[in-house]
């Protein structure tokens, strides 16, 4: 009998071992594919993979991270096309051209696979059957940062826009003109080469002296070479500068009164946020409800110091 019973609790203890080991390899077996328009080696999107990644870790869970060698529709949606392809748990997407790649997403929809856009696409998620969104409106976001600049005495924004077609980001100048009632935004389409930057929007003060605030759409890309041209030409008592999103130097600016203020869109959220819900959704069939606003905030002189030390170590 007691040969028996030893040998019940040696198998028991062996089928412990056995169920936990399935457990952690069916767990292993939770695969997101991530699919972005911007590339983990750029500032704001290596923040977004930090925080994708920080998720992963959390949940126990494999994520993907994909993105085209440049801002190329054509090739993100061949890259969506790929993921459903491989039958993910979900897909996680940017979604800076809804019209371009609908399509793909729609394929994804309609295989089964669970999408959560994020950054980018709000206003095209019911439409092409995402399931919720992770980010910032950015028409009222805009709003919010035209009416702030109004309400600063300002009379003429200067929106560097580094990467034109991409609705979020046209969104962001959009809504900035809007929010900025009574007052002139004029647009200046650049790409991301700083040097390209820096000499435009050195051209484009020296042509108009009515400009007087540079609005940056990234502020590690735009929002520093802005302060850098600002304070070349001599001109920081007369022309000020803010931007979207955040950079360790540009906050550095705005604590040292430099520069009048960030707006984060907390991009760690959005990254983090849609991979710890499709792990969630694979295991236990949850996923919320709604989108997620995950900005804007405006980080001024008074709270930029705080945030330096994150933002550095890609956090924030």
């Amino acid at each position: 009998m007691k040969a028996l019973l030893k040998t019940l609790a040696m198998s028991a203890i062996a089928f412990g071992v056995a169920t936990s080991a399935a457990v952690a390899v069916k767990a292993q077996e939770i695969s997101i594919i991530a699919v972005t328009h911007g590339q983990a080696s750029d500032p704001f999107w290596s923040i977004v993979k930090n925080g994708m990644m920080q998720a992963a870790k959390d949940s126990n869970i494999k994520v993907d991270y994909r993105a085209p060698e440049t801002f190329d529709m054509v090739a993100m949606g061949q890259l969506i096309e790929a993921a459903v392809n491989q039958h993910p748990a979900g897909i996680v997407i940017s979604n800076p051209d809804p019209d371009a790649l609908g399509p793909a997403i729609e394929k994804a929809v309609a295989a089964g696979i669970p999408v959560i856009s994020m950054n980018s696409g709000i206003a095209a998620q019911e439409k092409l059957g995402i399931r919720l969104h992770v980010g910032q409106d950015e028409t009222p976001a805009g709003i919010k940062v035209g009416a702030k600049l109004k309400s600063l005495g300002l009379k003429h924004v200067l929106c560097v826009n580094q990467e034109v077609g991409n609705a979020a980001l046209d969104q962001r100048c959009a809504g900035t003109e809007k929010g900025f009632e009574g007052g002139k935004v004029t647009v200046l389409p650049t790409t991301a080469d700083p040097a390209e930057i820096e000499a435009k929007i050195q051209a484009a003060l020296t042509s108009d002296p009515s400009i007087d605030v540079v609005l940056g759409l990234s502020a590690p890309l735009v929002g520093e070479r802005a302060v850098a041209v600002v304070e070349k030409m001599g001109v920081a008592d007369k022309v000020k500068v803010a931007s979207y999103d955040l950079s360790a130097n540009f906050l550095q600016a705005v604590a040292d009164g430099k520069a009048l203020f960030a707006v984060d869109q907390q991009p760690y959220l959005q990254g983090y946020l849609p991979v710890t819900f499709l792990a969630l959704n694979a295991r236990y069939g949850t996923i919320p409800a709604g989108n997620v606003p995950s900005g804007p905030s405006f980080v001024e002189k008074d709270t930029a110091a705080s945030v330096i030390e994150k933002s550095s170590k890609g956090i924030r």
